[in-house]
């Protein structure tokens, strides 16, 4: 169960870290009042199968609220994450709804996720080796998870990351051979509150 809400949640949140105009200095983040949207394609390609699992939808982030993860096909599920915990739901009916308080794990990711948009990429370095190339027009990222007892248990061995003024692509490659490949498109920081049905959504996470 850790491994699953940690590797979907990891996806999530890695294409928020550097939503950055520039890659090497002055990473650029969400302003007060400002909110992000955008698209994503996931494929994940298994071990055993010819042609890859694909789904898509789209995403809202919050700071300070939380994230919206939304697959829209080939299924409809929504799925949310505030510093309360984690929900998911399933044709307006809630599948999942773990508080914070019965998966520590969740404050650490949710402090990691927040932190890089604050710019503050310390909580990443924890856990993982950072290797950085190109610029700000095209950047690169490589993260590979440290030997020691934190990371003993993440599925991952490694995150390639390409962007420029947004993460444009994800590709995270697991134990066993199987790779989350994420891309995402149409991002954009918006001015303005949350709509009102997004706002009932996050007020849901983690309650009874």
């Amino acid at each position: 169960m850790r491994g699953v809400i940690f590797m979907r949640w990891f996806a999530c949140f890695i294409l928020l870290l550097v939503p950055a105009s520039t890659f090497a200095d002055g990473i650029k983040t969400l302003a007060d009042g400002e909110i992000l949207r955008g698209n994503f394609v996931q494929e994940r390609l298994l071990q055993g199968f010819d042609a890859p699992l694909r789904s898509e939808g789209s995403f809202v982030l919050a700071p300070g609220m939380g994230l919206i993860w939304r697959v829209e096909k080939p299924f409809a599920i929504t799925t949310l994450m505030t510093d309360r915990g984690l929900a998911q739901q399933s044709d307006g009916t809630t599948t999942l709804n773990l508080p914070a308080s019965r998966a520590p794990f969740m404050a650490g990711l949710y402090d990691m996720l927040t932190g890089a948009l604050a710019g503050d990429w310390s909580g990443l370095e924890r856990d993982f080796t950072l290797e950085k190339s190109g610029g700000a027009d095209i950047w690169h990222l490589r993260l590979v998870p440290r030997k020691d007892a934190s990371t003993a248990s993440m599925p991952i061995v490694e995150i390639r990351v390409t962007g420029a003024d947004f993460v444009q692509s994800v590709e995270i490659e697991k134990q066993g051979g199987d790779i989350d490949k994420l891309s995402f498109a149409d991002q954009r920081r918006l001015t303005g509150p949350l709509a009102a049905d997004e706002l009932t959504l996050l007020d849901s996470v983690g309650g009874p």
